[in-house]
């Protein structure tokens, strides 16, 4: 993982004093509400329902055993001893005091980790594909390309008050599990026809509000071209996009009322200005940040003999067998396996994980491992690196500390944001929509059966759970001060991108886990051999869904 220099650490520890001093200066009544307000949110701080809350930053979800530990210490020392990991790969601790807000991003700068720019009008974190690096699929890494443009966003004087906030994704694998349609900018890595690294560029994609779908506005960018070629589409968007209206001032509503061959002409023409010039990467600077994401030292493994043994235990215990099938995923390293660590426990609110559990996920994580983690934008946690011969322990321990339960890829693997219960911007409680899906739906038998279904459930139309794009999608809504949830149908994160349609009227909180079972049942009665249930619903449409939940 990219490593901080003595730039860095400056940097970011000037960043640390300067907001102490102006958290000081508001809690003294110096500066204002308004004032602090833009302060605060491009150091992650946000005010929620019940209290502060601050989102720290893991760029593209990719984290070492140090910084867990840490984020364990500062979620005991200065929270309830939890933290919340969301759908942009970041943590987010619900509980932090005001005042000692400073004192934790000083911690954070300890083991180089910050909040810089979590929050606000600029540019997010940057996400990727959880299993970067080591995916069999995998095209290139899209971490070094995540860092080169990270550095060109931190801080960029031009940028830092854009007209809405702006998320950036980057895929470097055959599927994509980074949603980049779905993104402002989406970047999917390709080859052009002489084996060189380069990019299709989408735009204007997002959910909220007004979901929409990315329009490629250049199917194969040079790699030597990504800085200027974003920073033409930022600089066109900073200057022609809303600021009248914050419901219409994201790039999607400047991008679809422009049309995306207009936007893309703008771009292009803002580009030629740039293009060749400063901003151009060489190949030194490109090899640079590629020397940080070298592969670690692997052992050489007897594939067979390992994949023979790991059978055999397999045979052993069922429980081991399915979390095998479900949480372990195929390596592109001979003899190594991707262990998905699921923190999607009945009774526990999807992406939380506790201080003793991130602690001893770094220790696996050291001990089986190479010490490195990642974060995935399905709140869940990654270990990249393991060997097949070292499963079966790491299965043991995680499932001691509640961290196996195997249902990754199923209806229990869901989405879910922090709804009611923490954000004061919500209609509705999401996390107990969640638990109570989970329980109705507890035999895993019966979610092994209906196959891959992703739900994501989100308490307000900014759909931070991403409930546009789930195969169910669920949406708390407010009625005359009622809780209401809207159930969507057929969306799609990956490379058939697609928004869900809206089933009908919305439901009654304890009315829901009834309608997901009335879904199941239909596609279950409609489905054909090895069919999923996104491919029932392309097939039958959604009129039979509608008539068996409105019966």
């Amino acid at each position: 993982m990219y490593r901080y220099d003595q730039y860095d650490r400056q940097i970011i520890n000037e960043r640390v004093a300067q907001f102490r001093d102006q958290t000081q200066r508001y809690l003294a009544g110096e500066i204002t509400d308004e004032q602090f307000l833009p302060l605060r949110l491009q150091n992650g701080l946000y005010i929620q329902r019940l209290a502060p809350m601050l989102r720290i930053c893991i760029p593209y979800g990719t984290l070492n055993a140090t910084q867990l530990r840490k984020l364990a210490e500062i979620s005991r020392k200065y929270d309830k001893g939890y933290g919340h990991f969301s759908t942009r790969q970041n943590i987010q601790l619900n509980w932090p005091k005001l005042e000692e807000v400073p004192d934790i991003l000083e911690d954070l700068a300890t083991v180089e980790m910050h909040a810089i720019q979590t929050s606000g009008n600029c540019i997010r974190n940057f996400t990727a594909d959880q299993f970067s690096g080591v995916a069999q699929d995998e095209i290139e890494d899209a971490r070094p390309w995540c860092e080169i443009l990270r550095q060109w966003a931190t801080f960029h004087p031009e940028f830092a008050f854009l007209p809405r906030k702006f998320k950036i994704a980057i895929c470097g694998s055959k599927r994509d599990r980074a949603a980049v349609a779905f993104h402002d900018i989406g970047l999917e890595i390709i080859k052009d026809a002489q084996g060189e690294t380069a990019f299709k560029v989408f735009v204007g994609g997002g959910l909220g509000r007004t979901p929409v779908i990315g329009a490629l506005i250049h199917d194969c960018l040079p790699k030597e071209h990504v800085m200027s070629y974003l920073d033409a589409i930022l600089r066109v968007y900073n200057q022609l996009g809303r600021r009248d209206n914050k419901y219409k001032a994201r790039i999607k509503i400047l991008v679809k009322a422009m049309g995306a061959e207009a936007f893309k002409q703008k771009v292009e023409e803002e580009w030629a200005h740039i293009k060749d010039g400063p901003m151009t990467l060489t190949q030194e600077a490109i090899d640079h940040a590629f020397t940080f994401f070298q592969p670690p030292a692997y052992e050489a493994i007897d594939a067979a003999a390992a994949q023979s043994a790991l059978d055999d235990q397999r045979l052993t215990d069922p429980r081991f067998a399915a979390w095998l099938s479900h949480n372990v995923v195929a390596h592109k390293q001979p003899g190594y396996a991707i262990v998905n660590v699921s923190l999607k426990e009945t009774g526990f609110a999807p992406g939380d994980i506790t201080a003793e559990q991130m602690e001893a996920v770094a220790e696996l994580s050291e001990q089986y491992g190479f010490g490195e983690l990642r974060s995935t934008h399905e709140q869940n946690l990654v270990l990249p690196d393991i060997r097949k011969t070292d499963l079966f322990a790491v299965w043991q321990k995680l499932d001691a500390l509640r961290l196996a339960t195997p249902v990754i890829g199923t209806l229990n693997d869901m989405i879910c944001c922090p709804g009611g219960d923490y954000c004061a911007l919500a209609n509705a409680k999401s996390i107990p929509v969640a638990e109570a899906i989970q329980r109705r739906f507890d035999d895993l038998d019966y979610l092994y059966d209906l196959g891959e279904i992703e739900l994501n459930i989100s308490g307000c139309m900014n759909a931070c759970g991403h409930h546009h794009i789930g195969h169910i999608g669920i949406l708390g809504v407010d009625k005359k001060g009622q809780e209401f949830y809207q159930v969507s149908l057929g969306g799609s994160q990956s490379n058939d991108a697609a928004i869900g349609k809206i089933l009908g009227p919305s439901f009654a909180q304890d009315e829901v886990p009834e309608v997901i079972s009335k879904l199941l049942e239909t596609y279950v009665a409609n489905r054909t051999e090895e069919e999923r249930f996104l491919d029932t619903y392309r097939r039958i449409g959604i009129e039979p869904f509608k008539e068996r939940v409105y019966a």
